[in-house]
C-alpha cells in the first residue's frame, strides 16, 4: 500500500491515473444514477457497443475515433427517442438491433483498416493506467457539462425518471428531456470508453449506482454515494494492478463492484426484514 502512495507522489502517470479515476467516478455517479432509476441500463449497454460502428468508420477514414463514436452515440440516442415516442416500438428490439448493427459495421471497417487491431482492444478493455492529459481535459469538461445540466434540469430529470405520465401532467417536454438524458448517457459512454473501455463502463454505470440506491432516500444523495463507491472500486483496481504484476485493472474493478453490490443487497434485505419483524429465510405471511 505504501508503495502505491509513494508512486502517487513521485510518478506523473500514477497521478494522472488517480485524477482520471476521480473524474470518471463523477461522470459515472451522475449518469449512472439516472440510468438505474429510469432502468435504462440495457440502453447504455447497447449504445456502448453500437458506437463501435462509429469507431470503425472513423479509423477507416483516418479520422479521430472519438468523433466517429460521438456521432454514432448521438444518432443512437435520437433513434431510440424517435422510435419510442413517434412509432411506439419495443425498445428491446431497437437497442438489440443497434447493438448488433453497430458492432458489425465496426468489425467490418476495422478489418478493412490495416494494423488497427491493437487500437480496437484498447477501446474494448481500456487502459486507465496510460491516460494522457488530453483525456483528462475531456473528462473534466464532460463532468462540468453533466453537473451543469443536472443542476438546471434536476426536477425535470427526476419526474422523467420516476414517472413519464406524471412528468407530462406537470408540463415537462418528455420527448425532448428524454433525448437530452439519452444524449448525456451516450456522450458519457463514448468519452469514458477512451479511459476504461466498453466492458468496464457498463459496469461502472450500473453497479455503483444500484448499490447506492439501496441506501439513499434522495436522488442527490444517490449521486454522491454512487460517485464515492465508483471511486473506491476504481482505486482498489489501481492498487491491485500496481501491487500484483500483470493483474488487469478492469476485471478486478468489475469484480469488486459486483461483490460490493451483492453484499449490499444481502445486507439491505436482512436489515429490511429485521426492521419489519420478519426472520431471515422466512416469507411474510399471506393474507
Amino acid at each position: 500500500m505504501m508503495e502505491f502512495f509513494t508512486a502517487l507522489v513521485s510518478k506523473p502517470f500514477v497521478q494522472k491515473t488517480v485524477i482520471a479515476g476521480v473524474l470518471s467516478s463523477i461522470a459515472c455517479g451522475v449518469t449512472g444514477t439516472f440510468v438505474v432509476i429510469k432502468r435504462i441500463a440495457f440502453i447504455s449497454g447497447g449504445i456502448a457497443h453500437a458506437v463501435m460502428g462509429g469507431l470503425g468508420i472513423a479509423l477507416f477514414l483516418g479520422w479521430n475515433p472519438l468523433i466517429g463514436a460521438l456521432i454514432f452515440a448521438v444518432l443512437s440516442a435520437a433513434l431510440i427517442t424517435l422510435f419510442k415516442f413517434r412509432f411506439s416500438q419495443n425498445l428491446d428490439t431497437l437497442v438489440g438491433a443497434l447493438w448488433a448493427i453497430g458492432m458489425a459495421i465496426g468489425v467490418i471497417f476495422i478489418a478493412l483498416t490495416p494494423g488497427i487491431k491493437k487500437d480496437l482492444s484498447s477501446y474494448l478493455f481500456g487502459n486507465i493506467l496510460l491516460v494522457n492529459t488530453e483525456s483528462l481535459i475531456i473528462l473534466a469538461v464532460l463532468d462540468f457539462i453533466l453537473l451543469l445540466l443536472v443542476l438546471i434540469f434536476y426536477r425535470q430529470f427526476l419526474y422523467l425518471s420516476f414517472d413519464e405520465e406524471f412528468a407530462k401532467v406537470r408540463g415537462i417536454p418528455v420527448t425532448r428531456m428524454t433525448l437530452l438524458l439519452l444524449t448525456m448517457v451516450s456522450v458519457s459512454v463514448v468519452i469514458l470508453i477512451q479511459t476504461v473501455g466498453i466492458i468496464l463502463v457498463i459496469a461502472l454505470l450500473t453497479l455503483p449506482s444500484a448499490t447506492a440506491g439501496l441506501f439513499s432516500k434522495s436522488t442527490g444523495r444517490m449521486i454522491v454515494l454512487s460517485t464515492l463507491i465508483c471511486l473506491f472500486v476504481l482505486f482498489f483496481g489501481y492498487w491491485s494492478s500496481f501491487s500484483i504484476q500483470n493483474l488487469p485493472t478492469g476485471p478486478v474493478t468489475i469484480l469488486v463492484a459486483a461483490v460490493i453490490y451483492i453484499l449490499a443487497l444481502v445486507g439491505h434485505r436482512i436489515y429490511t426484514r429485521k426492521k419489519s419483524g420478519i426472520a431471515p429465510g422466512k416469507k411474510p405471511a399471506s393474507d
